[in-house]
């Protein structure tokens, strides 16, 4: 069965010592999650040691970066490297985010190059695709992320492209309270899995989980977790509340 994932994205939110409070809120639930499960934690970078700190030894708990550059090295003031990140252990890296993509101008040429040096040192891409209102009010939503997936993701082998995960935002659905219906977020799920099956075939395309990252809540989580190809979710306001997201925690499929 596919890795039923939830991760929490911070973004640019809480001080230190807030993180570690809600982190040990989190883990305080102890709750058990299943060789399928993971809950990750997509943090600030220099909050990246703390959190893999208060989660070593408990299993199917991992932290995240939020970001990378695109270049292995060099004289790139204030950017951090893949390298450095798998120096200090980090084994998963959010890719994409259309808050990245709106104001920093990440194309889909660039996030390519950040996935190859992912994959290069072995850290998994959390990677994010999802349309505008703009395209969704046109219908022209499965064209806008099947060219995302070609330009960035359809130049790997088979091999490496079972070695990442696909976040779909909506990103009408983004710190707005509006959600996609579960027949919303169902359809594109399954419209990037076909979209991958007809480049890699089904076998590969049903190895890869694929999250929601629209607005999940705790009282929206199972049902949108229930549908057959969405694998959980990339929680963004509802990860900085330690009631919401372990209830998110407890929605992921067993």
């Amino acid at each position: 069965m596919r890795k039923q994932i939830a991760a929490a994205n911070w973004k640019m939110n809480l001080t230190i010592q807030q993180g570690e409070t809600l982190l040990n809120d989190v883990l305080g639930a102890s709750i058990e999650l299943t060789s399928n499960q993971q809950a990750i934690f997509a943090v600030p970078f220099p909050y990246l040691l703390m959190v893999k700190e208060k989660i070593a030894g408990k299993n199917n708990y991992f932290v995240a970066a939020q970001n990378c550059y695109d270049k292995k090295s060099g004289a790139y003031t204030g950017e951090v490297s893949v390298e450095m990140l798998q120096s200090i252990g980090i084994q998963y890296c959010v890719l994409g985010h259309s808050e990245r993509r709106e104001y920093f101008n990440e194309s889909n040429k660039m996030l390519a190059d950040k996935l190859n040096l992912c994959l290069q040192y072995g850290i998994t891409p959390i990677f994010c695709c999802g349309e505008p209102l703009p395209v969704r009010e046109q219908n022209g939503q499965n064209e806008f992320v099947k060219l995302q997936l070609e330009e960035s993701l359809f130049h790997l082998s088979s091999e490496e492209i079972t070695k990442i995960v696909i976040a779909y935002e909506p990103i009408w659905a983004i710190g707005t309270g509006k959600t996609a219906t579960t027949e919303q977020a169902q359809e594109m799920h399954q419209y990037l899995r076909s979209a991958i099956a007809d480049k890699y075939g089904k076998e590969v395309a049903d190895s890869i989980s694929i999250l929601y990252g629209g607005s999940v809540k705790a009282n929206n989580a199972v049902e949108l977790f229930a549908s057959p190809d969405v694998d959980g979710g990339l929680v963004g306001g509802a990860s900085l509340n330690a009631n919401e997201f372990i209830q998110i925690i407890k929605a992921l499929k067993k």
